[in-house]
């Protein structure tokens, strides 16, 4: 049995339906030399929390590298700055159960800084702080599901 590839048209479809099924943004996959990359935009606030656990199953991810472009955002009050998700998936302040969190409330962080991990379809992901400031707030609870664009810390910029 010949295996299907990216070029044949029922194997794409079915991966844009399960791609609207499970509220995926974005898919990318790569099989030996062949890479697909398929990408749409969805309304504000459609993305749910399960959408990543529910295609984890179906389809397997290649690494993702650790960018976070756009993850720090400006809010009104006080001056502080979020450090936003830049995926839907799970939340970890360490890198490991056994370790201390990467950063506390109090902490001075600099854009490079690795505030925290986001696992994604079982590929870990570092979330740099991008921006340089003190950690005021930390928003959500290790272990805890995210969403995109959901802040994560509240930062004072320098």
């Amino acid at each position: 049995m010949a295996k299907e590839s990216f070029t044949d048209n029922k194997r794409v479809r079915d991966l844009i339906k399960l791609m609207t099924d499970h509220s995926v943004t974005e898919l990318e996959l790569v099989e030996d030399k062949a890479r697909i990359r398929l990408k749409r935009d969805m309304p504000a606030g459609a993305v749910g929390a399960g959408a990543a656990t529910a295609l984890s199953a179906a389809v397997p991810a290649p690494a993702a590298t650790g960018g976070t472009e756009g993850a720090a955002a400006t809010t009104q009050a006080d001056d502080l700055v979020a450090i936003k998700s830049p995926m839907v998936g799970t939340f970890y302040a360490a890198p490991n159960p056994d370790s201390d969190p990467y950063v506390r409330a109090g902490a001075s962080v600099t854009p490079k800084s690795v505030v925290c991990v986001i696992e994604a379809m079982k590929v870990f992901n570092e979330i740099h702080a991008e921006v340089a400031g003190t950690v005021v707030k930390m928003m959500v609870a290790n272990g805890q599901a995210v969403e995109f664009n959901q802040p994560l810390f509240m930062v004072r910029p320098d």
